[in-house]
């Protein structure tokens, strides 16, 4: 079960809360800033290198932009928040304090914290003085900018690899259909075995997952521009909208409809 909540009044921000019981997530990043509430039940938090870290109730997890990570329950009801910011606007709120909080995935536990997104989050599905949610959340944000955290993941994608291979990953992401091994290989002067090495060293996902994983960052953004399913799937390149839906389902925990709303 999810909710999802968006609003013209807030378009760099978007938030949802979920409630699940089974495996849900695969590893995937966001094009967005992104806070974790972790509201009952328990989950284990993997990023790049596969480091497990188990979150508990209470618990808050802040995840830059673009770092691998996959969050599913352990056992039972798993009960989460989320809410997702465009990460300039994050840094326009916190001048000077925000590249602690963009150099890794940061776990929070502590009652303060969680309260002040929690309230944050409920104004946000109440739609209840929105006009308060951008200082609301600088202040929030800014707090854990100076809180010692309980664990913090550092990332071990290569941004500079990424870099050199920025035609390469362009050539997987455009290429319609999904370009063959080979294909890379002539672009890149590199074996198979150092594409695939060296894309997971740059992204911190193997070639077809980072392809799946842009591809439905792209979807969210069409969706939520009110394109339709079928136009989204389409553009996107997917064989079907089964197929649609079940790339997205396994990246968002929830279906593209469910998504749009």
């Amino acid at each position: 079960m999810s909710e999802f909540w968006r609003s013209e009044l807030l378009p760099l921000l978007e938030s949802r809360r979920s409630c699940r019981e089974v495996t849900c997530y695969r590893p995937h990043t966001h094009d967005r800033f992104s806070i974790g509430l972790i509201d009952s039940g328990t989950a284990q938090l993997t990023g790049v290198s596969e480091e497990s870290v188990q979150l508990v109730a209470g618990d808050v997890i802040l995840i830059p932009a673009g770092h691998v990570h996959a969050c599913n329950p352990d056992h039972g009801r798993w009960q989460y928040q989320m809410i997702h910011a465009d990460e300039t606007w994050i840094s326009s709120l916190l001048p000077g304090e925000a590249d602690r909080l963009f150099s890794g995935i940061s776990i929070f536990r502590g009652s303060a914290v969680y309260d002040r997104f929690n309230n944050l989050n409920g104004r946000l599905f109440s739609n209840t003085e929105l006009d308060q949610v951008e200082l609301e959340l600088g202040i929030a944000l800014l707090e854990c900018a100076r809180l010692p955290e309980v664990r913090r993941l550092t990332p071990v994608n290569d941004p500079l690899l990424a870099a050199q291979l920025a035609p390469v990953l362009e050539h997987l992401h455009d290429a319609d259909p999904g370009p063959v091994l080979d294909e890379l290989v002539e672009l890149a002067g590199m074996s198979k075995y150092q594409i695939i090495r060296g894309i997971k060293r740059a992204t911190g996902l193997t070639p077809v997952a980072w392809r799946q994983n842009e591809r439905v960052i792209k979807a969210r953004r069409m969706l939520r521009e009110g394109r339709t399913l079928a136009e989204t799937a389409a553009v996107l390149g997917f064989t079907d909208q089964s197929h649609f839906h079940r790339v997205f389902r396994a990246h968002v925990a929830a279906t593209p409809g469910e998504y749009r709303g």
